[in-house]
């Protein structure tokens, strides 16, 4: 028996048939029972397997690593299983305080001013109240004031006018101004101009009057119609007001 071990551990011949370890691919020789590099039992008897690939596709190696992988799995679900039987509080390490939103900063609109090529209407300013006022009648009293006032005018009656101011005149003349309005109001022609027509008034005094005649003058020479006359005091207005005349 001595002599046998003996004889197996010294090297084989080179010309003795050997046997290729299918699993670490040691060459062993042909009588060998056991891989002498990792000690997996030999196949005699049966031709070398090697594999064609570069990972084995032989049963045993098959099944060596399924096991393998079969023991990670297992691992797997036991780690899984474990950690869900104590769950980490998702609060700790977090900031316990609420976030606040900041509030938005409002923003002024700029102020929209007209552009130059805008144009923008004027305020109309209110008429300047004049110190006088004119009346229009058919007869005249003591004071040379109207007596019966008039708008209308027809041929027969008589035409007469008084003006009453709040100031004295300041002149020994006033000058009477005579234009035709349009349907709307607008001047139109002038028929009697101021400088053509002087009447003679007392400096102190604050009213006169004056008869004309016959409207039928006015109307024939005029025609009907909405006039307005104004009463100046050199150049300056002081009074105006309006009267028609008609064919009757």
């Amino acid at each position: 028996m001595a002599q046998a071990d003996a004889q197996e551990d010294r090297p084989y011949p080179m010309n003795e048939e050997t046997v290729d370890c299918f699993n670490c691919g040691r060459t062993n020789p042909e009588w060998a029972q056991v891989c002498r590099s990792c000690g997996v039992s030999l196949r005699h008897g049966e031709a070398r397997v090697v594999p064609a690939g570069r990972y084995p596709t032989d049963r045993d190696s098959l099944m060596s690593m399924g096991a393998v992988i079969g023991t990670i799995v297992v691992a797997v679900v036991i780690g899984l299983f474990v950690s869900s039987l104590n769950p980490i509080d998702p609060t700790i390490g977090a900031d316990p305080s609420p976030t606040v939103a900041p509030t938005p900063t409002p923003t002024e609109e700029p102020s929209v001013e007209p552009s130059a090529s805008e144009s923008v209407a004027p305020t109309p300013e209110p008429t300047p109240e004049l110190p006088g006022t004119v009346a229009f009648g058919t007869e005249l009293d003591g004071n040379k004031q109207v007596v019966n006032p008039v708008e209308t005018f027809t041929p027969g009656m008589v035409f007469a006018h008084s003006i009453s101011s709040t100031e004295p005149f300041g002149a020994a003349t006033i000058g009477e101004q005579v234009v035709r309005l349009n349907e709307d109001g607008t001047e139109g022609e002038e028929i009697v101009a101021a400088a053509g027509n002087q009447l003679g008034v007392d400096p102190a005094g604050t009213t006169a009057g004056f008869v004309a005649g016959d409207a039928a003058n006015f109307v024939r020479d005029w025609g009907p119609g909405v006039y307005e006359m104004r009463v100046y005091v050199g150049e300056t207005v002081i009074a105006r007001g309006q009267f028609r005349l008609a064919e009757g």
